[in-house]
């Protein structure tokens, strides 16, 4: 065995930096890729779910393989360095591809498209990730050095993760909107048999019956290319998946702020059209039915789309440089020669390595709850907290919510480790989660809609999944240690491989999750699409509009907000309560144990 060396200040930096671009790619595809086919492309959350939770159920028997491949691989470059950019630059390919879905592509096509480039990028992940983590304890000593190294890179993992969370809404609006307005697809469709009408809302956003129909009205559409579905033969819009600007005798007075659209359109050859504008009390009182109207419509999912597909290039691109700089720098002089046992030796040592199990368990339950939580935190701004300003108040909170993950793991963790145990500080982070999750259960119980009121409990929700990222990264390392006394050899690829594994796992539970609370609860712009009549969606609205006229009433109201709310905070504190109950019992790993373990370890060599 080799001896181990310690690694410079900017090998460290090189290490790190690999992480910050190895976890940009990671949150994208974690945070967006059930939003990007669900409420962009219109794949229905229960078949997400489902795709994503099948991929997690594959790697449980791809990423431990992996772990076995990387520990025979032997090359000039290392047996780690080699595995880690080839799966770098297949996986940046995947993501791509993965985020520039065709458009021409529906039904069952796109369901395919999703699955196929979903489960691949699944698996090149799993080739970078596993050699890049299996670094820490070849590269370290246990105790502090390896504590160091694995703060650090996790550390740096939690910016990129934080970075790419910050930036992407906004990003993707910016390039879209860019792409969208200088594209050479992009039509414009004028239909002057328009029919306009305007229905009054009381101050819950409940239509009161009270109908105003325009006759004297232009409507201009702006799409990539016009779609109709088999089955309503329509082109449907409303203040969800599309922006509008509503022109009243020559004066703009609706926009997406204040008012709420349905707009609809039979056949592609048909200039008939309809439109329905919800507007409050006060606006209604100032119109006429003898007022010249013009609408324009914007598709957003088309910007989204555009944005996607091209924010997701660039960050492949920066994926590939940051990886690129951690093999070149990093040479692997002291990577541990480790034997190579067979596929089934190799779980074998696994269910005996208890402790690593444990973790195991505990990584899936913590990590689920974080990432409910940010899964549905997109459709929560959307459709519930921030209204048509929701861009630019989630950017807002996702900035503030990054910056206490970050500071909790460089800053936080450090300071707690000086006075506790790495145990304690566990205890301590999962006692900040759960009073993060209980203060957001009361706002939501009350139905506060402040934005700066979420700030205090995503302060202590994102401080802990900050110190823990780092602590479960350090308690899995020292597994390792634990397994090579008690089975004989050390199995830091496979154990790794677990990690890869079960945080891929969490993140499809909790997208199973998301997408159930999401067709239970109707939480998506196609919640409130006009029903066709007679294969008329046009006719469909009109009935619509009689009968709220008739009855009062509207289905722009969202009765199913709080189903979405009580998830976001009863199911991460059952996942985070039963990880700490876990724990505590199984777990037993004290820094003691650690040096008796370290100890017996060193006798061996010795011997």
């Amino acid at each position: 065995m080799e001896t181990k060396q310690k690694l410079s200040g900017f090998e460290k930096f090189a290490y790190g930096l690999g992480a910050v671009g190895k976890d940009m790619v990671y949150m994208l595809t974690a945070s967006y890729i059930l939003y990007y086919y669900q409420d962009i492309l219109g794949i229905e959350a229960w078949i997400m779910g489902l795709i994503l939770l099948i991929a997690r159920v594959f790697d449980a028997f791809n990423d431990p393989i992996m772990g076995v491949i990387v520990a025979k691989t032997k090359t000039r470059w290392g047996k780690f360095r080699p595995w880690l950019f080839i799966g770098t630059v297949t996986n940046a390919v995947i993501l791509f591809l993965m985020f520039a879905c065709p458009p021409s592509l529906d039904g069952r096509g796109l369901v395919a498209y999703a699955a196929v480039f979903y489960i691949i990028w699944g698996v090149t992940y799993t080739m970078m990730d596993i050699p890049y983590w299996s670094m820490v304890p070849a590269f370290t000593e246990g105790g502090k050095e390896r504590e160091s190294l694995s703060t650090m890179a996790r550390s740096c993992a939690g910016l990129g993760s934080a970075i790419v969370t910050v930036i992407t809404v906004i990003s993707v609006s910016a390039i879209g909107t860019a792409i969208n307005n200088s594209s050479a697809s992009n039509t414009s469709y004028t239909y002057d048999n328009t029919t306009v009408y305007f229905a009054k809302m009381d101050e819950s956003e409940v239509a009161t019956g009270d109908i105003l129909k325009v006759d004297s009205a232009v409507s201009n559409v702006t799409a990539d290319e016009m779609e109709f579905d088999d089955n309503k033969a329509a082109l449907s819009f409303n203040e969800s998946n599309s922006n509008y600007v509503v022109t009243v005798d020559g004066v703009t007075r609706f926009t997406n702020d204040g008012s709420k659209l349905d707009f609809t359109k039979d056949a592609e050859k048909d200039s008939e059209a309809s439109v329905a504008i919800f507007v409050q009390e006060e606006e209604y009182s100032n119109l006429s039915s003898g007022s010249e109207v013009t609408v324009n419509v914007v598709s957003t999912k088309q910007v989204e789309r555009y944005g996607f597909k091209y924010f997701s290039l660039i960050i492949a691109v920066l994926f590939i440089i940051c990886t690129l700089v951690t093999c070149v720098v990093i040479k692997e002089k002291s990577t541990v020669d480790v034997s190579t046992p067979s596929v089934g030796e190799m779980f074998k040592s696994l269910i005996k390595n208890d402790q690593a199990i444990t973790m195991v368990v505990t990584i899936v339950l913590v990590n689920s709850a974080a990432y409910i939580t940010a899964n549905l935190l997109i459709y929560f701004f959307k459709y519930d907290l921030a209204g048509p300003s929701w861009e630019t108040n989630y950017t807002m909170f996702i900035t503030f919510i990054g910056a206490v993950q970050i500071i909790a793991m460089m800053l936080f963790f450090p300071l707690l480790r000086k006075y506790f145990t790495t145990m304690k500080v566990f205890d301590i982070s999962i006692l900040s989660g759960v009073i993060g999750y209980l203060v957001l259960l009361g706002l939501s119980l009350f139905e506060i809609n402040n934005v700066f009121a979420f700030f205090v409990p995503g302060f202590f929700i994102m401080s802990t999944v900050g110190l823990l990222n780092v602590i479960v990264t350090v308690f899995l390392a020292n597994t390792v240690d634990y397994g090579q006394l008690k089975n004989g050899h050390r199995d830091e690829s496979v154990i790794f491989s677990m990690q890869t594994f079960v945080v891929k796992l969490a993140s499809g539970i909790a997208a199973m999750v998301v997408s159930i609370t999401l067709s239970v609860f109707h939480i998506s712009d196609t919640s409130s699409e006009v029903t066709a009549v007679d294969g008329s969606v046009v006719k469909g609205l009109e009935e619509l509009l009689a009968d709220i006229a008739q009855n009062g009433g509207s289905e722009v109201s969202n009765n199913d907000i709080m189903g979405l709310r009580m998830t976001m905070t009863l199911a991460p504190i059952v996942f985070l309560v039963i990880a700490f109950l876990i724990f505590k019992k199984y777990y037993m790993l004290t820094d003691q144990e650690l040096e008796k373990i370290s100890a017996q370890l060193k006798e061996r060599q010795n011997d």
